[in-house]
Parts: C-alpha cells; sequence; structure tokens
C-alpha cells in the first residue's frame, strides 16, 4: 500500500475551513493565492508512479490519479479558480467563498478520482457547493432556481449512484475505474447519470433556468465546473458511444436556436453552454484520438472563453444593473474595455481565428470529417454561424453600439479587480489561439493538427463574411423582445397549477377535514367525561353548576344492588 497523498482537491477542503476565520482582505488574498498554488501544484504532480491506494474497509480508494486527461482539467480549473478571486476580490461574502472553494474542490476530485466511489463523493459535492452559488443572491427568484437545480442534480446524482453500484457488482466489488461501463444496464444508469450534469436536451433546463439566476461571481465558477467534469467522465468513461454524436449535434442546434429568441445576457450565455458542450459531446460519440483531443480541448477552451463572457456580462450587470437586452444600449462609450474583453470572448467561442475556440472547434470538425460523418459536420457548422450571429453579432450590437435609449439607466464604475481577471482569461485565449502548443500540451493524446490551413482559414472567412452582411441586413428582425422564454419546462409547468391544486391543495384540504374531525371528537370527549349523566339523561340544565351528588346512587341502592347480586349467584349455584 502507498502513502497516502495530499490531493489538490483536499487542500481546497482544508482551504474552505480556514477561510472564515480570516479578516476580509486577508480572506480574499487568501482565495486567489489558493488558486494560483493549486494551479503550480498540478502542474507539478507526478503522472509516472503507481496511483497511491488508500484502502477503507475491502475497497481500495485511489482519489489521486493523475494522467494527461486529468492534469489538463485540473490545470485549467486552478487558473479559473485565481481568476475568479480576482474578480471577485472586492466582495466580502464568507459563504460566497467557501462554496466557491468546495465546488472547486469537488471538481477537482472528479477528475483526479481513480475509482467510483471518490467520483460520486465529489460529484455530490459539486451539486450541493454549487447550489449555494445560486441561493447566495438572495431573492426569491434566485431561490426557487437553486431548488429546481438541486431537484435534478439529486435525481442525477441518484441515477449516477444506482449506475455505480450496479456495476461494481458486475465487477465482483472491484470500483477501480479502469473497468469501464459495458453498454448494459449499469452503463446506460450512468450514463444517465452523466447526462443532467452534461445538460443534454430535456435534462437541461436546470442549467438555463439557474445559472442566470446565480451570483455575478458565482456564475463563472458555474460555468466552469459542473458541465465540464461530466465531459470529462464521458471522455473517461463513454469515449465511441454512437449515442453521443447525435445528443451531442442536437445540443450544438438546439442551444443555439435559444439564444435566438433569449433577451437576458445570461440566459444567451447558458444557452451557448449548451450548444458548445453539444461539440464535445459530439466528438466523445465520435471517439477518435483526435476527437477526444479536441473535445478536451473545446472544454478547456470552453472554460476560458465563456469564463470571459461572463465576467463581461457581470461588469455589465455591475455597471447598470441590468442584463436584459431591451434595456441596454450604448455601453461602448461607458464600458470600452469590458467591450473589448467580451468581443475576445464572442470571436473565441464563434471559433475566430487567432483565438483558441478556433483551435478546438477545427479539431472537432476534422474529426467528424476524417471518421466520415458529413452531416455532424455540417450542422456543427451551421451552430457555429448561430453562435457567431447571436454572440458576435447581435448581442454586442444591441448592448454595446446600438444607440442608447432615451430613458438609459446610469452607468456606475465598475470595481477595478474585474478587469486585470478579464485581462488573464482575454490573454489565456488569444495565446492559445496564436500558439496552439500551449493548448495541446493540457490534451489527453500526443497532437499532430496544423489547424492554419489556407483551405480552413478561407471557409471561415467566407462564413463567418456571409453572417456578417445578413446579420446587418436584416438586424432589425433581430431586436431583442421583452417575453418569457420557455423550454421544454413548458410541459411541466403549465400543468403545474392543476397538479398543485390535486396533489397539494388536495391533500392539504384532506389533513385540514381530518384535524377538524379530530379536534370534534376530542371535545366531545372532554365533555362527556366532565359530566357524563348529563349526556346520558340528556339534561339541558346547562346553566346550573355541575353538582355530582345530583346522579350519585344513594346507599340503598348500592346494598340493593349487591343483595340482587348475591341472588343471582345463589339460584344459579349447584343444587
Amino acid at each position: 500500500m502507498t502513502e497516502f497523498p495530499l490531493s489538490p482537491a483536499f487542500i481546497l477542503l482544508l482551504g474552505a475551513v480556514l477561510l472564515p476565520f480570516l479578516p476580509g482582505r486577508w480572506r480574499n488574498l487568501f482565495f486567489t493565492v489558493l488558486g494560483a498554488g493549486l494551479l503550480t501544484m498540478v502542474l507539478f504532480l507526478p503522472t509516472a508512479t503507481p496511483p497511491p491506494i488508500l484502502r477503507v474497509m475491502q475497497y481500495r480508494l485511489i482519489p489521486l490519479q493523475v494522467d494527461g486527461l486529468s492534469r489538463g482539467f485540473g490545470v485549467v480549473f486552478g487558473f479559473v479558480l485565481a481568476a475568479g478571486g480576482i474578480y471577485a476580490y472586492h466582495l466580502r461574502d464568507r459563504g460566497q467563498q467557501c462554496a466557491a472553494l468546495l465546488y472547486a474542490a469537488g471538481a477537482l476530485g472528479v477528475v483526479f478520482a481513480g475509482d467510483y466511489y471518490s467520483l460520486f463523493f465529489f460529484w455530490e459535492l459539486m451539486a450541493i457547493s454549487s447550489t449555494v452559488l445560486i441561493w447566495a443572491r438572495r431573492d426569491r427568484r434566485s431561490f426557487k432556481a437553486g431548488f429546481r437545480y438541486i431537484i435534478y442534480h439529486a435525481l442525477g446524482g441518484g441515477i449516477l449512484l444506482a449506475g455505480i453500484l450496479s456495476h461494481i457488482h458486475a465487477q465482483a466489488g472491484d470500483i477501480l475505474i479502469t473497468n469501464l461501463p459495458a453498454r448494459n444496464l449499469s452503463g446506460w444508469l450512468i450514463l444517465l447519470g452523466v447526462a443532467v450534469n452534461s445538460a443534454i436536451p430535456p435534462l437541461h433546463t436546470w442549467l438555463v433556468d439557474a445559472y442566470p439566476r446565480a451570483t455575478i461571481t458565482g456564475a463563472i465558477f458555474l460555468n466552469a465546473f459542473t458541465t465540464k467534469t461530466a465531459v470529462y467522465v464521458l471522455i473517461r468513461l463513454f469515449a465511441g458511444w454512437e449515442l453521443l454524436i447525435v445528443a451531442g449535434t442536437v445540443m450544438a442546434l438546439y442551444g443555439v436556436i435559444y439564444t435566438v429568441i433569449t433577451n437576458d445576457i445570461r440566459g444567451i450565455l447558458s444557452y451557448h453552454i449548451v450548444s458548445q458542450v453539444g461539440y464535445m459531446v459530439a466528438a466523445v460519440g465520435i471517439g477518435t484520438p483526435l476527437a477526444l483531443n479536441g473535445a478536451a480541448a473545446h472544454a478547456l477552451a470552453n472554460i476560458l472563453f465563456k469564463g470571459l463572457l461572463f465576467m463581461a456580462a457581470g461588469a455589465i450587470m455591475a455597471a447598470t444593473g441590468e442584463s436584459r437586452l431591451t434595456r441596454l444600449g450604448g455601453l461602448f462609450r461607458r464600458l470600452p474595455r469590458v467591450t473589448v474583453f467580451y468581443m475576445i470572448g464572442a470571436l473565441s467561442i464563434a471559433g475566430f481565428p487567432l483565438f483558441n475556440g478556433f483551435i478546438s472547434k477545427s479539431m472537432i470538425l476534422t474529426a467528424a470529417t476524417r471518421s466520415h460523418f458529413p452531416a455532424v459536420f455540417l450542422l456543427l457548422n451551421l451552430a457555429a454561424v448561430g453562435t457567431f450571429l447571436s454572440l458576435g453579432l447581435k448581442l454586442p450590437y444591441f448592448a454595446f453600439f446600438h444607440r442608447a435609449r432615451p430613458g438609459d439607466l446610469p452607468v456606475r464604475e465598475i470595481p477595478r479587480n474585474l478587469h486585470p481577471a478579464m485581462v488573464l482569461m482575454g490573454l489565456a485565449c488569444f495565446l492559445q489561439g496564436v500558439f496552439p502548443r500551449l493548448l495541446y500540451f493540457l490534451l489527453p493524446h500526443p497532437v499532430e493538427f496544423h489547424p492554419y490551413t489556407l483551405h480552413h482559414l478561407t471557409e471561415v472567412s467566407q462564413m463567418f463574411g456571409l453572417t456578417f452582411v445578413a446579420f446587418w441586413l436584416f438586424r432589425g428582425m433581430l431586436r431583442a423582445k421583452e417575453y418569457i422564454v420557455l423550454d421544454v419546462d413548458w410541459f411541466f409547468r403549465k400543468p403545474a397549477l392543476g397538479a398543485r391544486r390535486i396533489l397539494v391543495d388536495g391533500t392539504l384540504r384532506l389533513f385540514d377535514l381530518s384535524d377538524r374531525l379530530v379536534m370534534a371528537l376530542t371535545r366531545g370527549l372532554i365533555s362527556f367525561s366532565q359530566n357524563p349523566m348529563r349526556h346520558v339523561f340528556k339534561t339541558t340544565e346547562s346553566d346550573r353548576p355541575y353538582d355530582p351528588d345530583r346522579y350519585r346512587p344513594t346507599v340503598s341502592m348500592l346494598l340493593f344492588g349487591v343483595l340482587l347480586v348475591f341472588l343471582i349467584l345463589i339460584a344459579a349455584g349447584p343444587r
């Protein structure tokens, strides 16, 4: 047995315990330094040595298994934790800070877990701690969204645990993740549990419902961890499952469609999480080394550029108090640096050359072509057009460049620490796009891929150029509108009132009736026990005080009764 190591996840757990006892400024510095130290620690974790084993009863737990895949996710998780700490440096909320550390600990625990029990423990830690980041906004809508969020994840976690237990039983008690699930009941249960965290439609509404309701800083961590750890598990366990190709392609298009009709900025970004995770899921289904590298690369790039977009959206909310496109306009003059950072994130997610999204999307699209999935290639390209249209053109045009409305909200000065955090994220997106080796270094398989070919650059230029022309011609038709966008949750929200009347109100009425009956029976028993004879003889002298001697039998009556009993016994006795 190897000595139990100090896992990065346990470092963050310890940090979450210590952080509340530190004063305000030192607490924020501790949070940021912890993220930077975590990044350094993950970079230097050894991969060649056998994984250390912790024995608990008859089980062998491996809380720290390091390889190329887990290291890549761990590095980017550490980076976004440090950048998020800088972004949230102005806050003094212990609850959010502790929840973010526990959330990051859960994500790191999942990616470094070498056994199913460790994976499940950290999986559930993520669900609980991330809910706090939604409730930390402390309003009625965030409370309801967080409640729906935790219901989804409790259901997904239960399905995942059922699949894990079934798989372990089939493997004669072996809990190591090296034994991958087969395509039987246990495998499908594990896949279904992971699909909830992956936000695969129709199991995705928790994401688009809860993320816009989270705190400004909490949304950055929510974007980084839950769906990306799910993609990690898919890469680890389900590479080559063809069903994921269909699911991922549907996700990519589904999310983009809703971004066109959504008004809330963070709602648009949330639907784009669904769309971008679709690229990753489809690549996992293709299952070739290039496709798996593409899935990992896009997950890691997505953490960076989508985190930057959430930071820019948070800056807009901090400055204006608004997140609806219909209430915004002309912000470029007041927030020029935020506009630049937003555009870096938008061009990255659209797959524009010189940014990391171009590298990762090119890998996935090339893998689809080489594996002879032309329909997948065309549909994912169509989703890329929709991404550029909604995030690269529509949102910045109406939020930053379109003329301001007469009743504009006042624009406040945003905290100064927001800018360096966005600089770090934007610089990472740009450097990985210009020097792809910085991204290839984090991938699980050796990479020999050259995205900057003349053919590919020409193809992308034509696609984006035509999209820009179409947007400019029809931009009036794409103006955001004030209405509520219902997703597949319509099917259970619409009949919710009738179901409430039957299941909740009806049950409450039944309990109320039962309560009234019991109280009436109790009052009757009390009254009867206070004066039984009054009820027996139906007296109506309720105004007179109760006199026990009124109904008490006389002594002669008692003697007569005793004598009568003796006579009966003598008469019935033996002769």
